[in-house]
Order: structure tokens, then sequence, then C-alpha cells
């Protein structure tokens, strides 16, 4: 049974993964202040989470090209260098083209940071990776939950939201100087520093891997966009509660990171990401079904319970699916939650102008069947995992 050592560069590697979730977390509830400040419309409104997709997209694009000439450890530190950067953006940034512009900077540096930090995972802890995945997020998503309240009190104070997010800044620092003096530093890949060489092609176990990462980002994004709206037409809440409540979506994701990052050194990665669609779906159906508000939310909750496994094992099959190229397939990792985060949504949005929001949420069982014959098809395969690396 893998073991999972949570020595000094992996608390690091937590930390700098989490520094970005809490700007991403951060910036979500703020829309429809935005929206006030600026006089605009919710669809221009909504063009910011369209600038964290592209962002998502275009580094994924450049990062395996950039991890062979700079090496993993300086690609964390520019992503979260273009997260810094773009914190104190927004600060002073009173203008739509300016906010839009520090969203999708903020986004190019989540995808070289969270990619490399994913690939270090991996090489450091082999076969107990998707373990240490998991609880990276976990960690992340945890900090996550803190970051609206910083920003709600800290715009309640009068201080206003920016200066919730551009408190980021501080931590980021403080993690710059805590792993420049320890020497803390992920392991970087095989080639680092030499002549750009072609890339093999990846295997057909990681395209299966891939295909189920695409629907189960599709499902989170679907549920956290549009979770609120079908709270508030099928239960009868008020705009408010319904808002509120995707909190319980995330507390489930948390939750789930959690729990299942023990239960990942005692199973197979595949077979708990069948699982984790299964819990997912289970309370999908609460959700779906009942008319009831606190039943509904309870749904909601056991839904995140499942979905908060979706990434992390989605992205720890890909991994160690690459035929030892972890960089590039983390890359490409990116690349399809990216497009799911920037198609799912439109597509889920048109449907529900045709058939109502409600109806159009049957999209998400349908995201998770392709999601689990994907995974039950790499499942067969023979194809094994990454060895583990040897202790640092």
């Amino acid at each position: 049974m893998p073991r999972l050592v949570r020595d000094r560069l992996t608390w690091v590697l937590y930390v700098q993964l989490a520094l970005w979730v809490y700007f991403m977390y951060g910036f979500g509830p703020v829309a429809p202040i935005l929206r006030d400040e600026l006089h605009i419309s919710r669809t221009l409104a909504g063009l910011h989470g369209t600038a964290f997709a592209v962002g998502g997209v275009l580094g994924s694009l450049v990062m395996p090209n950039l991890t062979r000439r700079l090496g993993r450890a300086r690609l964390i530190w520019i992503g979260l260098a273009c997260i810094s950067v773009a914190a104190v953006g927004m600060y002073t940034a009173h203008h739509l083209a300016l906010t839009l512009t520090f969203a999708t900077l903020a986004s190019i540096g989540s995808a070289l940071e969270v990619n490399a930090i994913n690939a270090g995972l991996t090489d450091h802890h082999g076969t107990a990776a998707p373990a240490a995945i998991s609880e990276a997020n976990a960690a992340a998503a945890a900090l996550g939950l803190v970051a609206p309240l910083v920003v709600g009190a800290t715009f309640a104070a009068g201080w206003g939201w920016r200066s919730g997010l551009v408190v980021v800044v501080l931590p980021v620092l403080a993690v710059a100087w805590y792993a420049r003096s320890k020497g803390v530093r992920p392991p970087e890949p095989a080639g680092f520093g030499a002549p750009r060489a072609a890339h093999r092609r990846l295997p057909t176990a990681f395209w299966l891997a891939l295909t189920s990462l695409f629907a189960t980002g599709s499902i989170e994004i679907c549920l956290t966009l549009w979770g609120s709206d079908v709270l508030r037409e099928h239960a009868h809440v008020s705009a408010g509660v319904a808002t509120a409540a995707v909190s319980a979506l995330i507390a489930g994701m948390v939750l789930g990171r959690l729990v299942g990052g023990r239960l990942l050194l005692r199973f197979r990665p595949s077979r708990m990401l069948l699982a984790a669609l299964a819990v997912s779906l289970a309370g999908f159906a609460v959700f779906w079904l009942t008319a009831t508000p606190w039943l509904a939310m309870a749904g909601l909750c056991l839904c995140g319970i499942g979905m908060g496994l979706h990434y992390p094992l989605g992205v720890g099959l890909a991994l160690a699916h690459s035929d030892g190229q972890p960089d590039l397939a983390a890359a490409r990792a990116s690349f399809a939650v990216g497009i799911s985060f920037g198609l799912a949504p439109f597509a889920l949005g048109a449907l529900a102008d045709q058939v109502g929001p409600h109806r159009a949420f049957l999209l998400v069982p349908a995201f998770a069947a392709l999601s689990a014959v994907a995974i039950l098809r790499l499942d067969r395969t023979t194809l094994p995992l990454t060895a583990p690396a040897p202790a640092a």
C-alpha cells in the first residue's frame, strides 16, 4: 500500500496551490458588486469567467516548453507573480478592459503554477501522488472557503472588496522567503535544460483520463454557476439564499477531498473515481428531484462530496498514464478543464433558454455517464502507474 509522506516540499506545494484558490474564490463572489461599480450588464460581467477560461488555455499551451526551459520551480513562482500582479492590478482597476486583463493574467499564472505543482507532486510521491493531489486540493478549497468571508468583511468595513483580494500578496512573499531560505524546490522534469525535443505520443489511457476530466470539469462548472438558479426555480428559495447555498457544494468538496485522500492510499484511483461519480449522482438526484429547500441543499452538499474527488483523481490518472511525461500531461489536462469551463456553461445556458434551467440540468448526469464510460475503458488497460520517486 502506498504511503504519503508529507515533507517540507509537500507542505510548500500545498500552500502555493491554496494561494491561487484564495484569489479565485475571493474574486468569484464580487461579480455583482463589480457589475454595479462599472455600470455594466450581467453579460459583460460574465466575461470575467470567460477570461479565466481563456487564460487557463493560454497558460496550458505555453507550459510544456517553458517547463523544459525554466523548470518547475521557476514556473511556480512566475505563476504566483502573475497572480500577485493581478491582485494589485485589480486594486487599482476601475474599467472593464483592465479587470478582464488582470483576470486573464491571473488565470495564465494559475495554469503555469497549478500544472507545475501537480507534476511536481506526481514525481515526488509516485504511487501516492493521487492522494497528495487530492489532499492539496482539499487544503486549497478550505482556504477558498475563507476568501469570500475576508473579501466580504473588507467590503462591509468600507475598505472595498479589493482590499480582501490584494492581501494574497503577503503570504506569497512569505512563502517565497521560506522556500528560498530552506532550499525547497520541486523535482525538475527529465530533460530539464536540454534542447527542445519532440514529445512522445501520449497513450490511449491518458486520453481516456482526459475525456473524463473534461466531463467532470463540465459538471463542476455547471453546478457552481447554475445551481443557484435551479434552487430558485424548483425549490423556490430567495436569490440570496440560493447564492449562499453554493457554499454547501464547496463545503462538500472540501470534505470529499479530505476523506478521499486517505481512501486513495487503499483503493485504485480509477475505482475511487467511479465511486465518486456515483456519490455525485446520488446527491444530484436529491438536489434535482426535491422541492424542499433544506433537502435540496443537502443534496448539493452530497454532490460536492463526490465532486471534490473528480478533479484531483482525473488529474492524477492523466499524469500517471502519461508515459513519463507528467508536465505535458498536466498542460493537456489543464487545457481540457479550461475548454469544459468555457463550453459547458454556455451549452447549459442555451438549453435552459429552451426548456428551463431545471430540465437543462439533466446535462449533468449525461456528463457523469461520459466520465464513467471513459474510466471503465481506462480501467481495462494494463499500463502501469508511474513508479514512486525516491524520498527527498
